[in-house]
């Protein structure tokens, strides 16, 4: 580690690159299985060691405070966690970075106690994400000295495609045992905004393409990171001519339990005290926006955790919390009245009892 910084910034400076090295070393390593687990520990601990390297260098001790008094525990300064790092350093902004961290500090405490490795191939671009920002996190504020890009490199790969076998297998799996993390991370995504969704420091997506070298014997760069500036209207056009060659598709990891619409109305209509039909479940999707309409050019812009487009059948299939929120809300009157236009049919007269 160079010198020049004072000893407790380095202290955790080397901590925090230890940790994200670790974090790339148990993520690419062949065998083990849900190495998202391994690796998003990891590289929580080496953002929090990050931060507070960053804090230190500023002058600030990022601990807890109780008054006037700073919480100790054995003796030893109570430091910030990465929740409180964050809420430090970005105050009231939450750029995709900061969602980022918080999507991968909540699924740590999901996924603690439970071995899902099922889940990996739909973390990878959060993943990505987290050390791409690490390094330029690492970089703006203590010198290109510490980065860990010339450290690292792009991991060899055997599989070109997940086989459609696997992919059957990987529903069936998280149907029976990872609901509750598919949920969290279906939930998480839906409360995004576009921008942050569609941003790379929030999730990093890319495509491979063979390259092909401009001679046989070049020694040629294999893979490129090409860095474009969202701003630059000409190099938005360029990668939108890229990107129109290649559709990524926005396939949910299980769908077992979801209702087709014939099911929701049925389901709906033996529940509720007012008649449901499927006029008036479509007036429900309208009304919470949950799809867009039949014919737009983006079917896949759903609210994940109610509906989701089924591209090989191109109609949509229903969660049992959107079958939930309808039995909830409905049961209102004034609601069911707003929503319909008319009023709900007032209940039968119970019958007397005779004289």
């Amino acid at each position: 580690m160079p010198r020049g910084l004072p000893r407790t910034v380095n202290d955790h400076l080397e901590k925090a690159r230890s940790a994200a090295l670790a974090a790339v070393e148990v993520y690419n390593k062949p065998g083990p299985r849900f190495r998202t687990a391994h690796y998003v520990v990891l590289i929580i601990i080496a953002w929090t060691a990050l931060f507070h390297a960053h804090f230190y260098h500023q002058g600030r001790k990022p601990w807890y405070r109780k008054g006037r008094r700073y919480q100790r525990i054995d003796r030893e300064p109570r430091h910030w966690e990465l929740a409180e790092c964050l809420a430090q350093y970005f105050a009231d902004a939450d750029p995709p970075q900061r969602a980022n961290l918080r999507f991968l500090a909540g699924l740590r405490n999901k996924i603690e106690h439970r071995n899902l490795p099922e889940l990996d191939p739909t973390l990878y671009g959060e993943c990505q994400a987290a050390l791409l920002n690490f390094d330029d996190f690492l970089t703006q504020n203590f010198g290109a000295r510490y980065a860990l890009a010339e450290t690292l490199a792009v991991s060899l790969q055997f599989s070109r495609v997940i086989p459609s076998q696997k992919v059957a297998a990987i529903r069936l799996a998280l149907a029976s045992l990872g609901k509750a993390v598919l949920d969290y991370v279906e939930t998480f995504r839906a409360s995004l905004t576009d921008d942050t969704i569609g941003s790379s420091k929030y999730s990093f997506r890319v495509f491979l393409i063979p390259k092909t070298a401009t001679r046989p014997t070049a020694a040629d760069v294999a893979v490129e990171f090409v860095h474009y500036d969202p701003g630059n209207a000409e190099q938005q056009e360029q990668l939108k001519q890229v990107t129109a060659l290649i559709k990524e598709r926005h396939v949910p990891v299980s769908n077992l339990d979801l209702l087709r619409p014939t099911q929701i109305v049925k389901q709906v209509a033996s529940r509720l005290p007012f008649p449901f039909s499927m006029d008036v479940h479509t007036r429900a999707w309208h009304h919470w926006e949950v799809r867009p309409v039949t014919g737009s050019d983006r079917p896949e812009k759903t609210k994940a955790q109610y509906c989701v487009y089924d591209i090989a059948h191109k109609d949509y299939l229903y969660t049992q919390a959107w079958l939930e929120l309808l039995c909830k809300e409905l049961s209102d009157a004034a609601t069911y009245g707003t929503l319909t236009g008319r009023p709900p049919p007032a209940a039968p007269p119970v019958p007397q009892p005779a004289a």
